[in-house]
């Protein structure tokens, strides 16, 4: 991912800064700090970038989620509709809120369709907890419209979506809210954290309280400050936000770099007969992270990315992986907890033990995906698309013979 790839003197800067303060909590201790604000300086940043009026950063992409859900009064018995297809912390902020989590089909945008939101529907549903997988947009206008028609919530994680946009507006803006990843796997990092965006300022206000035990952090006197609400501990500290700072500002370089990749390989692909991809609600507006092949069959995907694998080339064959697919979740299936959920008193409305997502399958089956890397020199990438072109075309004709 291009944050890894991008590490230097600017990140070590960041952090030296708030290590010569010795003030590592992102709140108070306003004269030991030097005027050293990385958590507000990264939520800043982050604003900007993304056109947000309101941004606030917390521990990890999970707990922005739940931060989330909380502050858009998601709790006890609420019907979630949210994705098969999603890293798992999707699911178990829902559950873990005390809501219930209902899953609807997928289609080839990788996310949740129109369609399957509307069949998935329930008189429970409050909220859509939409996924924007792997980078790009899922299929804002027709969402909107059943959210609107069933007067249901929006409410947006794009962990996975930095730099992403639909019509020129940045993901996470379409909903209430919306949430990002800084983990170590993601476009931009701080080792571990994650980012909130709104246009409104009371959402954000009551997710800031709730990521850090209700307090209001008016004043300089923590042991003074009013808790308007009950909260946990959510924060992120100021060496990750530091770090964070200095990836979010090479943000349009990383963006623009794998886009121009992107170009590249879709040029070079699009030549192969038969050979599918991703559907792209707005192709100019996808982060361009992931490049996704769709093959003919699930046999045609699984051999290739063995093919690929056996050629040094990483790819992700997302059907059978035990984070991201319905598949594989058995612990999610079995509600496997030390401690009672409010899902264990009031059960699922769906029998996830028996229930299949045949469109889901269909899409997710045949999907093979490889990261686009930012550092790639001319050479790299040509050398690499060589390799991929070879396995392709020679999975593409065992398919055709």
């Amino acid at each position: 991912m291009p944050g890894t790839e991008l590490f230097g003197e600017e990140e070590k800067k960041e952090v030296m800064d708030v290590l010569n303060t010795g003030v590592l909590f992102r709140y108070n201790h306003d004269a030991q700090r030097k005027g050293q604000w990385k958590a507000k300086e990264f939520e800043a940043e982050i604003a900007r970038f993304t056109g947000a009026k309101h941004a606030l950063a917390v521990s990890s992409g999970s707990t922005a989620v739940s931060s989330m859900l909380a502050a858009c009064g998601v709790g006890y018995g609420d019907h979630v509709i949210v994705p098969p297809f999603t890293f798992v912390a999707t699911i178990e902020a829902v559950l873990l809120a005390g809501a219930i989590p209902v899953f609807a089909e997928i289609d080839e945008t990788l996310c949740l369709s129109a369609e399957g939101i509307r069949n998935a529907c329930t008189p429970k549903t409050k909220a859509v907890l939409l996924v924007h997988m792997c980078g790009a947009a899922a299929d804002i206008d027709g969402i909107l419209a059943v959210c609107n028609e069933k007067n249901i919530m929006l409410i947006e994680d794009t962990a996975q979506a930095l730099g992403a946009t639909y019509k020129g507006k940045h993901l996470g803006l379409f909903g209430r809210m919306g949430s990002f990843s800084f983990d170590f796997f993601k476009i931009a990092t701080c080792g571990e954290g994650g980012v909130i965006i709104s246009n409104d300022e009371q959402l954000i206000k009551t997710a800031e309280y709730m990521s850090d035990h209700g307090h209001n952090h008016e004043g300089d006197n923590r042991g003074m400050e009013q808790h308007p609400i009950m909260g946990t501990n959510f924060r992120i500290g100021e060496i990750n936000a530091a770090i964070g700072l200095a990836q979010s500002r090479k943000l349009p370089l990383m963006v623009a770099k794998q886009r121009a990749n992107k170009a590249t390989i879709q040029a070079r692909l699009s030549k192969i007969p038969g050979l599918a991809f991703r559907k792209q609600c707005d192709d100019a507006g996808d982060s361009a992270t992931f490049f996704h092949l769709l093959l003919p069959s699930a046999d045609a995907a699984f051999a290739l990315h063995k093919e690929l694998g056996a050629q040094g080339i990483g790819t992700m064959y997302w059907f059978n992986n035990m984070y991201h697919y319905i598949k594989q979740w058995d612990h999610i299936k079995d509600l496997s907890m030390p401690y009672k959920l409010v899902a264990h008193e009031l059960g699922l409305p769906q029998d996830l033990k028996t229930m299949t997502f045949p469109k889901s399958d269909a899409v997710m089956s045949r999907l093979v995906s490889f990261n686009i890397r930012v550092t790639w020199t001319e050479a790299e990438l040509d050398a690499f698309l060589g390799k991929v072109e070879g396995a392709v075309k020679k999975v593409m004709e065992g398919v055709v013979a």
